[in-house]
């Protein structure tokens, strides 16, 4: 998949309209330095979960996943990463903490093999995903078990060479939807169906539908390293925009 995605590198935190969502992206690769200074900044909840994990190389990416997180949010609203404080629905969307009934500021964000993406807006719900595009998990027996009848119809009339890249197209796109909604897995997978060809708009046929707006991006950070993602957002009239998140000095965070 080549990227034709414009990733602007702003020196300051760019404002956020309201009809727009704030698409950031990074690497999570990260000295130990900057990873005692993310670790800093996490809830006590946070630390506890990286310190569950088994491999010292998932505990880092999820330290750095979830520093660059804050320190967007933070900066946002204005605020120090600590301070922010997270809430979590009936199945595991996050919000921030807020007096409001909902949040003025909502995101969602996500990573895979070394990569997150960060998905803001205002006054709106988001869901985002990346995935690395991998050969080998893009089965028939995978699509048949996740996609729809349509998606799988679909999926099979592609040319070969094109079926793994509509696969993940697929996958992110759904992956998208259902984290905007919050609702977890109960939303069955076959109840709703989104487009997969490569070079096509993304499409999104569900019964509120009308309440979503769709894109795909293309946001690698590394040469040999191609990733889908997508985003999905409540209404029609939004935009997106696409950053590089960078450190407090300004540096690009190093590539894997």
């Amino acid at each position: 998949m080549n990227s034709t995605t414009e990733w602007a590198s702003p020196l300051a935190t760019p404002e956020l309209a309201p009809g727009e969502i704030h698409v950031w992206r990074a690497s999570l690769s990260a000295d130990e330095a900057m990873l005692r200074s993310f670790e800093a900044t996490l809830a006590d909840q946070e630390r506890e979960r990286a310190r569950r994990f088994i491999f010292a190389r998932d505990r880092d990416r999820y330290i750095a996943a979830r520093g660059v997180l804050r320190d967007l949010l933070g900066k946002y609203r204005r605020r120090a990463p600590e301070s922010i404080e997270f809430v979590y629905g009936p199945f595991g969307k996050p919000d921030i903490a807020s007096a409001a009934p909902r949040p003025e500021i909502r995101f969602n964000l996500s990573h895979s093999h070394g990569l997150v993406v960060v998905a803001i807006g205002r006054e709106r719900e988001v869901g985002i995903d990346v995935e690395l595009i991998r050969p080998d998990f893009a089965s028939e027996a995978i699509a048949k078990r996740y996609f729809s009848a349509k998606e799988i119809d679909e999926l099979s009339k592609l040319p070969a060479e094109l079926r793994t890249e509509g696969f993940f197209l697929c996958w992110t796109r759904k992956e998208a939807y259902i984290k905007a909604k919050g609702d977890g897995l109960q939303i069955p997978l076959d109840s709703f169906d989104v487009s997969l060809s490569p070079g096509r708009p993304a499409t999104l046929s569900s019964v509120d539908e009308p309440r979503w707006g769709i894109k795909s991006l293309a946001p690698s950070l590394i040469s040999e390293r191609h990733y889908a993602a997508a985003i999905v957002a409540e209404g029609k009239d939004w935009t997106a925009r696409y950053f590089e998140w960078k450190t407090s000095d300004g540096a690009a965070q190093a590539e894997d």
